[in-house]
């Protein structure tokens, strides 16, 4: 009987241990609480592609803005690894391919700017079919990137003209509705009268419309005097000409000496010179 009494116990014994166990309070989780998180959608990333678009190339480059590159392209003016491309959307890749307009390697380069005093009959179109001389060839020296004229400035007219590789200045300084300052010296086939130059204070209308320059002066305040000079800040094309031309008047020199806020001062005929800092930042700023 001692024996089974004693197991009864033990029994008894166990079985109160497990059920101490199964009623313990549950211990806590040292592991914090976290929602569920929705599953992340996977970035719909572009696909990386080193190619450009011949016309963005051209207008990085500074050789114009994009639109007239596309006129450059359909012209046949435009070679890719020596082969003439004229198909709109036409791709490159600028770290293998070669580009030429107008005889010149185009690259993509840092940005240069550079103001030179144009002397007479030097054109100022880098794609001139006669090959006569070009201010390209003045300026050749000037720095390895390529530079190009902004704007015109006829072939028999002299004085300032801004040349860059910075096709968004470019584009800029030429659209026909910005106005800033620009002077020229003018000198005509005969006597300017002073009606005219009253008229002229007063403001004239073209073909193209009404027309008031800024200011006008005779040379050393001389009236009557066949030299002028005149402020204005339109961007038509051939104004000054087309103004005096309008009074009957032959126009037999006309010189840029006021481009912006620039100055030829101490610029020779054919002679060039970069731009300061400030100066680039003022055309920037018109």
């Amino acid at each position: 009987m001692g024996i089974r009494g004693k197991g009864r116990s033990d029994k008894g014994k166990r079985k109160a241990e497990r059920g101490s166990k199964t009623h313990a309070p549950a211990k806590k989780s040292k592991v914090p609480f976290r929602a569920n998180k929705p599953k992340e959608k996977p970035l719909n990333l572009p696909k990386f592609d080193d190619k450009m678009r011949l016309n963005k190339f051209l207008a990085h480059a500074g050789v114009c803005a994009r639109r007239e590159a596309d006129t450059l392209i359909a012209a046949g003016t435009v070679e890719v690894n020596g082969e003439i491309v004229t198909e709109l959307g036409f791709k490159i890749d600028p770290a293998v391919d070669k580009v030429k307009y107008g005889g010149h390697t185009v690259r993509t380069e840092n940005k240069q700017y550079l103001v030179i005093n144009k002397p007479k009959d030097f054109g100022t179109n880098a794609n001139d079919p006669l090959r006569r001389r070009n201010v390209m060839q003045l300026v050749k020296n000037a720095t390895k990137e390529t530079v190009y004229p902004v704007g015109k400035l006829d072939r028999n007219n002299t004085g300032l003209l801004v040349m860059t590789n910075d096709a968004d200045l470019a584009q800029k300084l030429t659209h026909p509705k910005l106005k800033f300052k620009k002077v020229f010296h003018v000198v005509l086939n005969k006597p300017f009268a002073e009606k005219h130059f009253h008229e002229l204070k007063e403001g004239i209308t073209l073909d193209d419309g009404f027309i008031k320059p800024e200011d006008v002066k005779y040379a050393k305040n001389e009236f009557g005097s066949r030299e002028l000079g005149i402020e204005i800040h339109t961007g038509r094309l051939h104004i000054v000409r087309r103004i005096f031309e309008h009074l009957g008047y032959e126009v037999s020199k006309i010189d840029r000496v006021v481009y912006g806020g620039i100055t030829k001062k101490d610029l020779k005929r054919g002679q060039y010179r970069m731009l300061t800092p400030l100066e680039i930042q003022n055309l920037k700023n018109i």
